[in-house]
């Protein structure tokens, strides 16, 4: 969606509304759209220049989910994007997206962005001449994230406005990852207390969501440590690393020694998160 040619043509005194020029277009599942206030144009790369630019107004950082990555179960995950910017003329507003796909003119499968109407950032002014916008964005497993193939690396598409008009938009400003939230069920060290020498038997399962089927299925075949905490530290150790099952499940033995905290520790990848579960155990 080209707006740029409106939004040049548009002479500002002070802050004029922009809601007509930043209102984001309807979303469907099926067919994502480019929300109004970026061009359609292909990605430039990370940390590439402004892909479209109107005078001095320049962005200079963006924080999206604290620059952690954006993890989603089955539940809805709301994020903030920060977006710094400055401009001779003051900062009148901001907004940004995820995209996910190769070129945000012909291939994108994948959007994730206010839908409130119009943007809705709240911004602090630092200065006369610069500010930092917040843009509340709320991921919905199953509509936005509508099949489990969106997994992956994502796009961070920013863009500013200045009270008199002038604008910067980068397609491409960051890369950020959104997960599947993975998971362990059923897991227990056992037996409970148990004697000194004697063996423990650690068992669970790990699991992914899947946002096609909106469900957690066994994660299979995926390599997960074994850790120990001795009650008398604040330090996990691995003791061992396992592969679970086709179906996620996971089944190791060791021998107790000391009191203290068994855990399964995965490390995620580069589509599931980290996931983590423990029990304790009183050797005697």
């Amino acid at each position: 969606m080209r707006i740029r040619a409106s939004l040049a043509a548009v002479t500002m005194s002070g802050a004029v509304a922009l809601t007509a020029l930043l209102a984001p277009a309807a979303q469907a599942a099926d067919s994502p759209k480019i929300p109004q206030g970026f061009t359609s144009k292909p990605s430039v790369g990370r940390n590439a220049p402004a892909d479209e630019k109107q005078g001095d107004i320049q962005i200079t950082k963006v924080t999206d989910n604290a620059n952690k990555d954006v993890v989603v179960g089955l539940g809805k995950k709301t994020f903030n994007i920060y977006v710094t910017a400055t401009a001779p003329s003051g900062i009148y507003t901001a907004d940004a997206m995820l995209w996910h796909g190769t070129s945000l003119d012909s291939d994108v499968d994948g959007v994730l962005y206010t839908d409130t109407g119009d943007t809705n950032a709240t911004c602090d002014n630092w200065s006369a001449t610069s500010a930092t916008c917040k843009i509340t964005i709320t991921a919905v497993p199953g509509t936005d994230l509508y099949d489990s193939a969106l997994n992956g690396k994502w796009n961070v598409s920013v863009l500013a406005v200045a009270n008199n008009g002038d604008y910067v938009e980068t397609d491409v400003y960051k890369n950020r990852w959104v997960k599947r939230a993975a998971s362990f069920s059923g897991f227990n060290a056992a037996p409970e207390p148990v004697t000194k020498g004697k063996t423990i038997t650690v068992t669970g399962t790990l699991n992914r969501a899947s946002w096609s089927y909106m469900k957690y299925y066994g994660y299979g075949s995926q390599s997960v440590q074994l850790q120990f905490k001795p009650a008398n530290s604040s330090t996990y150790s691995t003791v061992k690393t396992i592969k679970s099952s086709s179906t996620g499940y996971l089944k190791t033995t060791v021998t107790a020694s000391v009191d203290g905290t068994w855990r399964f520790h995965y490390a995620g990848n580069a589509n599931s998160s980290v996931a983590d579960a423990y029990d304790y155990v009183d050797v005697r």
